[in-house]
């Protein structure tokens, strides 16, 4: 609670701007931590320690951002409760949290059985699962280029399943290996496929 509000303070909003903070702390799992901020713009950032001030940063398409504001609008702004109350294992402490125009506010729970809110949980929960794919892609690129076809299998099964985000993300990566012979071929065909179907306009 202290360190986002201490972020606020360091990262002011222009008058008419607006920005949602998703965190989560689930202690044993793999993150423990994760906390996403998305702006109103698309600009997000995504880390995984609540004191990392390198935190990966992507954007958004301008209709993703808006569904996600628009799921912020129908709660809300977290100015009321999301806990379902019902007595259901333990799957991390959630927190959602609007900042703009006026005073902040901010519901956690546990488990929550409105809609909107198991729908808005489900898109940090997308972003999340592709900024880890990303973070596996550029591991294997720098340090294990006999499982950078595996880190790519993976990135293209997120979307094919169509939960992967910011799907541009990946290019620069994406690239690296095509232009790089030390990649085995099957790794290297691979990535310019997957290239390809990003860049071809849908």
């Amino acid at each position: 609670m202290k360190y986002l509000l201490l972020l606020a303070a360091c990262f002011p909003l222009a008058a008419g701007d607006a920005r949602i903070v998703f965190s989560k702390s689930f202690p044993g799992s793999v993150p423990a931590y994760v906390e996403i901020r998305v702006e109103k713009t698309g600009a997000a950032e995504y880390r995984e320690d609540p004191k990392d001030d390198r935190p990966l940063q992507f954007q958004l398409t301008d209709a993703d951002a808006a569904a996600i504001f628009s799921l912020g609008d129908k709660l809300d702004h977290f100015s009321r409760p999301l806990e379902s109350g019902l007595k259901v294992a333990f799957m991390g402490a959630k927190t959602f949290r609007y900042e703009g125009d006026g005073e902040p506010h901010e519901a956690k729970f546990n488990y929550s059985e409105d809609l909107e809110a198991k729908t808005l949980l489900d898109w940090f929960e997308r972003i999340a699962e592709t900024e880890r794919a990303l973070i596996g892609l550029e591991t294997s690129v720098r340090f294990d280029k006999l499982g950078v076809q595996d880190a790519i299998l993976r990135v293209e099964t997120l979307r094919d399943q169509k939960r992967l985000v910011a799907e541009q993300q990946f290019l620069p990566l994406l690239d690296r290996v095509v232009g790089n012979e030390s990649y085995i071929h099957m790794a290297r065909a691979r990535a310019a496929a997957l290239a390809e179907s990003i860049r071809a306009p849908k």
